[in-house]
């Protein structure tokens, strides 16, 4: 099967999140399962590519003002994989991907209707595949564009539609002058298909549009479906909720593994713990901790400070927090009240809590081969990596029971043995402050500890399990094409 994935970033060459990260691993996943597979990204001038080769000198692009003519260029194949770049500079040869500290560029929505017809366009020379798999509002407008602008195309008469959301908290949404500027129907802005509060909603266009709607992790999938988690287009997802399913992502374990990390002071594996002591050690020294108890429990976090991912819940209990016999380590960078609850508590506490105001890979590795635990209270969160690479790490996940947290992480049962972390379901400071001191407590029993790092361990969330289950999606899209088309 040929699937052309079709996204705004992907890591090695363009990243601001997870999204980065999905597409960089799921394609060489699926081909690694004998499919075919190409990709299409945006060249922004972040991007840097070995040997670029154009292969479409010109693609056209209608606006209602002006055509506009992009080109496409080819970053070659590396793992089976066929990466395109749409090159446009005037849109894309920019400091940043979306945006400015400021807010975001104002004509993001041209930006990528640019970049959505162009792809359809170069899909016509360089393979139409049987799939679109598209992500995010960046990619919505291709299903949008499949089912009316070209529905009549004999090029795409059989081409399915996938498309995944990373989260349902940023929508595309624009207003309704820009549809005759994009050269898209009016009769697009109706309820039942892009109008959403006198707004365009790409999102929402590729809801309505899409063959089959997928997010990254299953309880996400039904969380979306409710007014507290769907951000307004609930009902949308719930008319459509036979063709909704989620599928956790996976991650890379050539990169997020103690038995290979390149950036870890040791390694270790599950059957030899040892060198996690190093790792802590390391980890403490790096963070300017010197005098602290080596035996006092390490509590990580790497995140960014905003309310979405639990700061507002970390800030009423911190202070508390501080006082018991524990060492809290925290990268990242946001909200600013959290960035000084941080730089104030590692003024009052410097031997136990310590902050570095940044996004730093290194340390992020360091964080999960040297903590003991992991602090995760997101509000929401699609699926989350932090917490499964903890697992590998034998750090131990505390999180709160949503989307693919509580996917993630079983309960730990000490009676038992069995589980991997700790979580809680209330989204309070109480509650998070209670988890916190059942982890604290359960780790003064060094075997039984043991037994729960090892419990992580040996969980697999490799990509190769998320990428079959994939494959079901594309035949289902298959059959329902073929279906429409007979």
């Amino acid at each position: 099967m040929h699937i052309a994935f079709v996204a705004s970033e992907c890591v090695p060459f363009s990243k601001t999140g997870g999204l980065a990260d999905v597409v960089g691993a799921l394609p060489r996943a699926l081909a690694q399962l004998g499919h075919k597979v190409s990709v299409y990204l945006p060249r922004y001038k972040q991007t840097k590519l070995q040997a670029a080769q154009t292969v479409i000198d010109s693609v056209t692009v209608p606006f209602d003002d002006r055509y506009r003519f992009s080109s496409v260029v080819t970053g070659g194949e590396e793992h089976g994989v066929r990466y395109y770049f749409i090159e446009y500079p005037p849109y894309f040869d920019r400091d940043a991907l979306y945006g400015t500290p400021a807010g975001d560029y104002p004509d993001n929505a041209e930006r990528f209707a640019l970049f959505s017809r162009a792809v359809l366009e170069a899909s016509k020379i360089l393979g139409v595949p049987e799939v679109f798999h598209c992500h995010d509002w960046q990619a919505a407008l291709v299903p949008v564009l499949l089912r009316t602008v070209y529905g009549e195309d004999p090029a795409f008469r059989d081409v399915g539609a996938t498309f995944t959301i990373h989260n349902m908290g940023y929508q595309g949404l624009f207003p309704s002058e820009i549809l005759p500027l994009l050269m898209l129907p009016w009769d697009l802005f109706t309820m039942s298909k892009m109008e959403f509060f006198g707004q365009i909603n790409f999102l929402k266009g590729a809801l309505v549009y899409s063959d089959f709607i997928t997010t990254v992790s299953r309880k996400y999938s039904q969380e979306i479906q409710t007014s507290e988690y769907g951000f307004g287009l609930e009902g949308v997802l719930r008319a459509r909720a036979a063709t909704v399913t989620g599928i956790l992502n996976g991650v890379d374990y050539q990169e997020w593994s103690p038995e290979c990390d390149k950036f870890s002071a040791a390694k270790y594996s599950v059957h030899d713990l040892s060198g996690k002591a190093k790792c802590k050690h390391d980890l403490l020294a790096a963070f300017g901790i010197t005098d602290s108890n080596p035996k006092l429990p390490v509590i990580g976090i790497v995140s960014r400070f905003a309310a979405q991912k639990g700061f507002d819940l970390i800030s009423h209990v911190m202070d508390r927090l501080a006082r018991e016999d524990m060492i809290v380590v925290a990268l990242g960078a946001g909200d600013r009240e959290y960035e000084e609850m941080f730089l104030r508590l590692n003024r009052q506490f410097p031997q136990k809590i310590a902050v570095k105001i940044a996004y730093n890979n290194e340390l992020a590795h360091k964080i999960e081969a040297g903590s003991d635990m992991f602090l995760m209270p997101s509000r929401y969160e699609p699926c989350g990596l932090n917490q499964i690479y903890s697992l590998k790490y034998g750090t131990v996940p505390i999180v709160r029971a949503t989307g693919g947290l509580d996917d993630t992480i079983e309960p730990w049962d000490a009676r038992s043995g069995k589980g991997t972390g700790f979580k809680f379901s209330e989204y309070s400071g109480e509650s998070l402050l209670l988890t916190i001191r059942q982890a604290l407590q359960a780790f003064r029993d060094p075997s039984s500890w043991q037994v729960l790092m090892r419990n992580g361990m040996n969980r697999d969330f490799s990509w190769n399990r998320s990428a079959k289950e994939y494959v079901r999606v594309y035949e289902r899209v298959r059959q329902l094409r073929s279906a429409n088309s007979a």
